[in-house]
């Protein structure tokens, strides 16, 4: 297969600073291709103003009116141009008499491991870093050794395939030194050896703190840590109408749910998961907290949804993930208090993008140190989950064993990974 022409992806500046960007991607069209570009610009911090898609089935044209979630972000366009493509099917002729596309070799995956005197910050200074060089963060394990130093272990890829050049790892060396500072005792980079061993599994996780992290719905009454903000009563709102009336050939699905970072993935990552193909949408902007999406949908065999049994069970699937795309709980381990992240992984195997970024920021913010951090996965209710587990450190102003100060932990972490 070739590579998808320079014109597949086109991004037009704003006219006024403050106006969105408008990102067209006009290309073959593939099922979860919508998917695979919400995912890129959720992972550049971006977010979607309004957004319209088209497809006859071989050709799709999409158009995104994108603006960064924060006004400190740098955003470099061009970079985000290329991820794009490199999700864009080709246009060559042999894409249309052989729709897999070829699989490149992944990523190799290098160890980036840093001892440094321990401050508040540190950790969400050095992820911050790494999203903006584009460095994937695919595992961590973060320890504070008894003298209070911090051992750091980052296993990254390079979303720009370049860490194998030394202009690429100098680049890396000189921004983290940058952030460390004096602060910095030594830093290393190498090809990961035996010691990565994939995406292992979370450990030690009672039956008691997995039920309650993964449950499928969460109860009216619930009085757990997941239900301690009134967000989640204006999330259980959501309402999703099916609709084949309309259309000799498709169903059509209207959303009206309230606004939350990542919400077009949200819904785009359960479609592709559900193998629904999308042949026309529309994405409304925000109106008052609240989003719109009509999409005109069919089945992967190009059939619409009639049974209605098929219906209920989309329904309920994008309702569960919209409703609760991301887990957070505080739990208890003996002395130790632990915070829990868990968000649902695509069927394709991809997490989602910046949870270890957003969660050290709102713990920044909170002033809170963490002892130690990992990444793992896990499986419950039928899929698997990629979950977050930070050990806190106690301070003057969070005692973990008031409960005032728990629930203000999981509402900072839930506001900043859903961008409230």
């Amino acid at each position: 297969m070739g590579v998808p022409s320079d014109d597949a992806v086109l991004i037009q500046k704003p006219k006024k600073p403050g106006e969105p960007h408008v990102v067209t991607v006009n290309c073959p069209d593939k099922t979860g291709l919508g998917c695979d570009i919400c995912r890129t610009i959720l992972d550049f911090g971006l977010y979607i103003t309004r957004g319209d898609v088209s497809t006859d089935g071989i050709w799709c044209y999409i158009v995104l009116w994108v603006l960064p979630h924060t006004s400190s972000l740098i955003v470099k366009w061009s970079n985000l141009k290329d991820r794009l493509m490199s999700v864009c099917p080709s246009r060559s002729l042999q894409f249309y008499f052989n729709q897999q596309p070829a699989h490149s070799p992944s990523s190799p995956v290098y160890l980036l491991k840093f001892l440094s005197h321990g401050r508040k910050g540190l950790l969400h200074d050095v992820t911050q870093v790494l999203c903006e060089l584009e460095l994937a963060i695919q595992k961590v394990k973060v320890t504070t050794t008894p003298d209070g130093r911090v051992l750091d272990l980052f296993f990254i890829t390079d979303n720009m395939d370049l860490l194998h050049t030394k202009e690429r790892q100098d680049q890396t060396y000189e921004q983290l030194h940058a952030v460390l500072g004096e602060s910095c005792i030594s830093c290393e980079l190498q090809l990961a050896g035996p010691e990565y061993g994939g995406r292992q599994a979370i450990p030690t996780l009672s039956p008691a703190v997995a039920e309650e992290l993964f449950r499928c719905e969460l109860l009216k009454n619930e009085i757990r840590s997941q239900a301690l903000s009134p967000d989640l009563t204006k999330l259980k709102k959501t309402n999703i109408t099916v609709d084949n009336s309309l259309s000799p050939a498709h169903t059509l699905l209207q959303i009206h749910s309230v606004d939350h970072k990542g919400l077009l993935y949200d819904i785009m990552r359960t479609l592709k998961d559900c193998n629904i193909q999308i042949a026309y949408g529309r994405f409304s902007p925000n109106v008052n907290g609240h989003r719109d999406l009509d999409l005109f949908i069919q089945q992967k065999d190009g059939k619409k949804i009639v049974d209605p049994e098929k219906q209920s069970a989309l329904i309920s699937r994008l309702k569960l993930e919209m409703l609760h795309p991301l887990r957070v709980i505080i739990s208890s381990r003996g002395p130790d208090t632990d915070l829990l992240v868990a968000n649902p992984v695509e069927l394709s195997g991809k997490g989602r993008p910046r949870v270890f970024y957003d969660v050290t920021l709102a713990l920044k913010m909170l002033g809170i140190c963490i002892f130690s951090a990992e990444i793992g996965r896990h499986f419950a209710s039928d899929r698997e989950w990629e979950v977050y587990r930070f050990l806190l450190e106690a301070s003057c102003e969070f005692q973990f064993t008031n409960a005032v100060a728990k629930n203000q932990i999981v509402d900072k972490v839930r506001r900043t990974l859903m961008g409230w």
